[in-house]
């Protein structure tokens, strides 16, 4: 699948690791978890309203943020 149709799901999976060195990874592992994530989903403000009001596993939106800007640059 193209990069520029790919979901930020998508994109968030290609880092999941099962160490989990970093924050992004643990938000990928966790998203993988989640069966209701909207994984279809392109945009921002549909995916931060789900993380602020349906989740506990990400600590801080800053890591959304952070995520979301290389799944933006990677497009």
């Amino acid at each position: 699948m193209p990069s520029k149709s790919r979901s930020f799901y998508g994109w968030l999976m290609t880092n999941r690791n099962p160490v989990a060195a970093d924050e992004i990874q643990q938000f990928a592992n966790n998203a993988f978890l989640d069966a209701s994530f909207p994984k279809q989903s392109m945009d921002f403000d549909e995916i931060s309203e789900y993380l602020e009001t349906s989740t506990s596993y990400l600590m801080s939106m800053t890591i959304f943020d952070e995520a979301w800007a290389e799944y933006q640059a990677s497009r």
